[in-house]
């Protein structure tokens, strides 16, 4: 008897790729938030600049939301501005 390896079609199977989303949130309130491509690990250069702050960010419209220092709102979530410029994500691994 000889057994064959068990293969899965490819319509079953998550395609990645190695290009980011065109917009990622940090927050899991968000309707953009992805974890899976967050543990994939996604760095920002943002103006020629590698940023590590960055909360939120869109391609398409050219920004990223990043903590407005250690200010809070009401509930507790931290205070963010929209800074706009030429976004670049990538994948860390």
């Amino acid at each position: 008897m000889s057994e064959e390896p068990e293969t899965t079609p490819a319509a079953e199977t998550p395609a990645i790729t190695d290009t980011p989303p065109d917009r990622l949130c940090a927050s899991p309130r968000s309707p953009h938030y992805d974890e899976a491509v967050l543990e994939r690990g996604v760095g920002i250069v943002f103006e020629g600049v590698e940023r590590t702050n960055v909360d939120e960010y869109c391609i398409s419209e050219g920004w990223v939301k990043v903590a407005a220092g250690k200010s809070k709102d009401r509930y507790g979530n931290p205070l963010t501005i929209k800074l706009k410029g030429k976004v670049e994500p990538y994948f860390k691994s």
